[in-house]
């Protein structure tokens, strides 16, 4: 079933919500003077009882401040003429004037025909002040409802901080009447869909719309300047003697992983999902979490080789703390990148050396921990130059023992001593000045 009333949705999210008045609504038959259309309007008027397809204005959602636009379908599909830009602009400048969140409650078809290029334009007009809010600093989330399609899916709904997904709602740059036969019920146009290929961070059911907008916005409104505490290491408490069993204890499948130590350090959190260019990496954890009062950014690696979108997704995740200013956590653990023939065409070398460039840029502080394997450049990647500390069961090193006794045409009997010479136990890094210290349990 469709999504349809715009002030249902907001009395189901917010208290005390006090619309915005904006003096704008079409007249006539329009720019166009497109015949029919004052009685399109009309009709639309009676049957929804709003005169246009968004209603915004002002509310809290468990306890926070939110500027809300939040679309009627029933008026004319939730389409997007000038009129509703002239709302939406407002919202946004309301909410860049006085620093409080803005959440778009969307359920749309796209742009109004009837006002022909004129409409169109108005995504453009999103666009800015979606800009002008992100540098601001000011946090943005949108809610994708049923059918959210069109050029506000491609500009007010992809374009938010953090996307999230009604379960069953239609999403989808192509709307239905408009797609190709062959494709109309395919489920890339569903939210579930769009969170798969990692354009959406999470999918949640109607009934938990409300909590999970408002974990969000006090998670997106709870960040400072100080750089994140080293968590406690919850393996072994005494490190290795050599450097062939450091790298045993590290890949030790009872070894604590980056969901233990996520669990451990947050108390609660919330998962920011793909690289927005159609890839998932499961190996790459990534969200905001709160520690105590303050919010505290993520991107940890879970132990597998990682993916270009594992890469790309920490980019964006660096990213979107820095324009917020919350600081990050990183957890290195991963026996290096992927290097199959799939991890090249995907531009493996690429998404490192963004992640490098996002890491070396950034003016929000970064603390990493290497808690298993550090391998290679793979892991090098996540880890802060100037504040990374290892955990007494993990190892950092140039290379794999292994593959480093295959380029220098040594034996496998020789691997052990290999790894010994590679210097690589927490000990060893540690006289080398390549990490801080070794975390305490």
């Amino acid at each position: 079933m469709r999504d349809g009333g715009a002030r249902e949705v907001i009395a189901e999210v917010t208290t005390d919500f006090d619309e915005f008045t904006v003096d704008s609504r079409a007249h006539g038959d329009g720019p166009l003077d497109w015949d029919g259309y004052a009685q399109a309007r009309a009709r639309a008027e009676e049957r929804s009882g709003e005169t246009e397809s968004v209603v915004c204005g002002k509310g809290r959602i468990g306890g926070v401040d939110a500027v809300l636009i939040a679309f009627d379908f029933r008026f004319l599909g939730g389409s997007v003429g000038t009129a509703t830009g002239d709302r939406i602009e407002h919202a946004f400048s309301r909410a860049r004037e006085t620093r409080t969140p803005l959440v778009s409650l969307i359920a749309t078809g796209g742009s109004r025909m009837q006002e022909g290029m004129l409409s169109l334009r108005q995504l453009q007009r999103v666009a800015r002040h979606s800009t002008l809010l992100r540098q601001a600093g000011v946090p943005q989330i949108s809610v994708l409802r049923d059918p959210t399609t069109g050029g506000l899916w491609a500009s007010l709904g992809a374009g938010a901080d953090v996307v999230i997904g009604v379960a069953g709602a239609q999403v989808g740059f192509a709307g239905r009447r408009v797609r190709p036969p062959t494709d109309a019920d395919d489920p890339a146009y569903t939210a579930e869909g769009q969170f798969t290929h990692g354009h959406v961070d999470e999918v949640c059911e109607p009934w938990d719309l409300t909590d999970v907008i408002a974990e969000w916005l006090t998670l997106l409104d709870s960040g400072s300047a100080d750089p994140a505490d080293v968590p406690r290491a919850l393996g072994s408490p005494t490190p290795s003697t050599d450097g062939w069993s450091a790298v045993h204890r590290a890949r030790a499948a009872t070894r604590p992983h980056a969901e233990a130590y996520l669990d451990d350090y947050f108390d609660l959190r919330r998962p920011i999902t793909g690289d927005r260019t159609g890839g998932v990496d499961p190996g790459m954890l990534c969200g905001i979490g709160l520690r105590g009062r303050r919010a505290i950014a993520y991107a940890a690696q879970a132990g597998t080789p990682t993916t270009p979108a594992g890469f790309r997704t920490a980019a964006r995740l660096i990213r979107l703390a820095e324009h917020l200013a919350i600081p990050v956590l990183t957890l290195v653990d991963t026996p290096g990148a992927a290097n199959d023939a799939a991890a090249e065409r995907a531009g493996v070398g690429p998404a490192i050396a963004d992640l490098f460039g996002t890491v070396a840029a950034a003016r929000i502080p970064i603390t990493t921990l290497v808690i298993g394997e550090g391998g290679s450049g793979g892991a090098l990647a996540l880890a802060a130059p100037d504040r990374t500390w290892i955990t007494p069961d993990a190892y950092f090193s140039v290379i794999a023992p292994e593959l480093s006794a295959a380029i220098l045409k040594r034996p496998p009997e020789q691997v052990p001593a290999t790894a010994e010479q590679l210097r690589l136990r927490p000990e060893d890094l540690v006289e080398l000045g390549v990490v801080r210290g070794i975390a305490s349990p």
